[in-house]
């Protein structure tokens, strides 16, 4: 069940772990740090770690981070010898990896974010056409898990909605663009939310579970065709206009590139699943520099808001992300209101789970 095939593992290697993101290379601060701190990061915390602006924060502290990208979920499959910690971008494979390297609880989980959806405009109002979604705000809305599960159910189209026939680029098969979820956690939690709703509103934590909603999670899947392996990859082809009409991603990337502005954000509009996961970034200290970097991420006040500005919410303190975001408010559901957080099945159901939806 936890075997990711050698060549998916191999891409992984080549394509994401390979690939350093290294924190305090060419920076007049690196003669500060004192600590160099070798990291293996979910690929969504790259552009943090790589801010100069946070390399200085933690080089002030003593700190030069050494980061490495890998999938979330992939990260039990990796040898972390020589490493310091693990940065997953949630509480599942980090609970995981913390029982297999002997981790003492609790681990220091700094910031979170909320799944979301982002449509081309033209699919938002058809969707709320037809009852899927509802659109409360100027550029965003909410998306009906379950009236969205009932059209997966019966293979709807886009060509069978109501309105669809007026554009052109809507066709095929109506579905969510996310993540492989055997490697990626953005793709493992949209299962998570899913199969909860499918479930009738509980978690999914047996056999019997998993077995009752495995047909509907392989039709989410498998209707994709091929997935990307990261969120990043699938957000970047949305902005540029040859992604998908809808697509998982992590409010955290909404929100940073909101910030950023630009043309990219002219045809976007951000729908919050009625029922939805949230990423908890938890990091698991492999040793116990590893332990005072997570314990600087989730407390120290700089670093707290540079996390904000990369789109992240801080734990326990709703109000710097809201201050931060008070622009973006025709977008992003601040307070979450009417936003059901789905709880996430245990290590072993979710990575059952992804395995027979991949078929």
């Amino acid at each position: 069940m936890r075997r990711i095939t050698g060549v998916i593992l191999a891409v992984l290697l080549i394509g994401g772990v390979v690939a350093a993101v290294v924190a305090g290379r060419q920076t007049g601060d690196e003669g500060t740090a004192t600590k160099t701190v070798r990291a293996v990061i979910g690929s969504e915390k790259a552009a943090f770690f790589a801010d100069p602006d946070v390399v200085k924060a933690l080089a002030a502290k003593g700190y030069t981070v050494r980061a490495e990208t890998s999938g979330s979920w992939a990260m039990e499959e990796l040898d972390l010898g020589g490493y310091d910690l693990a940065f997953p971008s949630s509480q599942a494979p980090a609970d995981e990896l913390a029982e297999k390297y002997g981790v003492r609880e609790p681990l220091p989980r700094p910031f979170y974010s909320p799944l979301v959806v982002v449509a081309h405009g033209a699919a938002a109002e058809v969707l709320a056409a037809n009852g899927i979604a509802t659109l409360d705000r100027s550029r965003g809305g909410t998306l009906r898990m379950g009236a969205f599960l009932d059209a997966a159910r019966a293979d709807r189209t886009w060509q069978q909605l109501k309105g669809a026939g007026e554009h052109g680029e809507l066709t095929g098969t109506l579905y969510i663009a996310s993540t492989d979820p055997e490697t990626s956690n953005s793709g493992a939690l949209y299962l998570a939310a899913a199969s909860y709703v499918a479930n009738g509103n509980r978690v999914v934590a047996s056999t019997a579970d998993v077995e009752r909603t495995a047909p509907l999670m392989r039709t989410l899947v498998q209707v994709q065709g091929a997935q990307k392996s990261s969120s990043d990859a699938a957000f970047r082809d949305f902005t540029s206009g040859v992604g998908d009409p809808l697509v998982l991603v992590y409010e955290s990337q909404v929100s940073a590139l909101l910030r950023e502005g630009g043309d990219s954000v002219a045809d976007m509009t951000v729908l919050y699943p009625d029922t939805t996961a949230t990423s908890d970034h938890t990091v698991v200290p492999l040793t116990e520099p590893g332990r005072a970097l997570g314990d600087l991420l989730t407390g120290d006040p700089e670093l707290r808001r540079l996390a904000v500005r990369h789109g992240f919410r801080p734990q326990g303190a709703t109000g710097e992300f809201t201050r931060a975001t008070e622009a973006h408010t025709a977008f992003l559901n601040q307070q979450l209101t009417g936003v059901r957080q789905a709880p996430v099945p245990t290590y072993e159901v979710l990575r059952d789970m992804a395995r027979r939806a991949r078929g």
